[in-house]
């Protein structure tokens, strides 16, 4: 049976359904999607509009195009992470995923800050998730992650993986579409230049990144304080 359509222009409409059945899990991460054809005479249009909705989809790196197998939902794997939304690179160019040691995991009432970010109350509660990242054994940016704690039930508890995003997805269904980055240049406090073990006021690139999930819900903040001296941040403009 055809899915109603509106006023938008209509591959825009053909690719909300398919954002909505994302949203919705009807479409799982690494699931392979039916043909354009089959989606074609499912919707009700033709098999051209479907395939401009799912190059959209496919720009915004929420599907993956396979030469001669098909379209798949796109995976939070370790290498889509890292060109799509981990962006400090050691200055010799070589680009890797850092590991990554939980510090703490606990929950707690929503600052001020928390709650303009990700759209709370004062009453809601978050979790906190502090960890220090490293790349070959050497500190290079510490972190605190908030979360709403409705979303992320028993997050906490652990384990929690270097790879969140998938765990978002995996246990969650919430899939991680863009996200949104403010950065400064600030003086490291005693206790972060601690952890990075430098001197307390040593410069470093603050990063303060907002992920919107498929139907643009805030669903994670994340303050990353990063050590420039043998990094650097890598932006590719299109």
């Amino acid at each position: 049976m055809a899915e109603p359509l509106g006023f938008r222009p209509l591959y825009r409409q053909v690719k909300a359904i398919f954002v909505r059945r994302l949203v919705d899990g009807v479409w799982a991460p690494g699931e392979g999607l039916p043909s354009e054809g089959q989606l074609a005479a499912e919707i009700g249009v033709s098999q051209g509009t479907v395939r401009k909705a799912l190059d959209e989809l496919a720009a915004e790196n929420l599907v993956v195009r396979r030469q001669g197998r098909g379209t798949f939902v796109a995976e939070h794997d370790e290498r889509r992470i890292l060109f799509q939304f981990f962006k400090l690179v050691p200055d010799n160019g070589e680009r890797r995923f850092p590991d990554s040691t939980v510090l703490s995991a606990e929950t707690g009432l929503a600052d001020a800050a928390e709650q303009a970010a990700l759209d709370l109350t004062a009453k809601d509660r978050v979790i906190r998730v502090r960890r220090l990242r490293s790349f070959e054994t050497v500190p290079l940016i510490v972190e605190t992650l908030s979360l709403p704690q409705r979303l992320f039930p028993g997050l906490e508890a652990g384990p929690i993986p270097n790879n969140l995003y998938s765990l978002y997805a995996a246990r969650y269904g919430i899939t991680i579409a863009h996200a949104r980055e403010r950065l400064k240049a600030v003086a490291l406090n005693a206790d972060d230049a601690g952890l990075l073990g430098v001197a307390a006021g040593s410069p470093a690139l603050q990063i303060d990144r907002l992920a919107l999930a498929l139907d643009g819900m805030p669903v994670e903040r994340r303050l990353s304080l990063c050590l420039t001296e043998e990094a650097h941040y890598l932006s590719d403009l299109r």
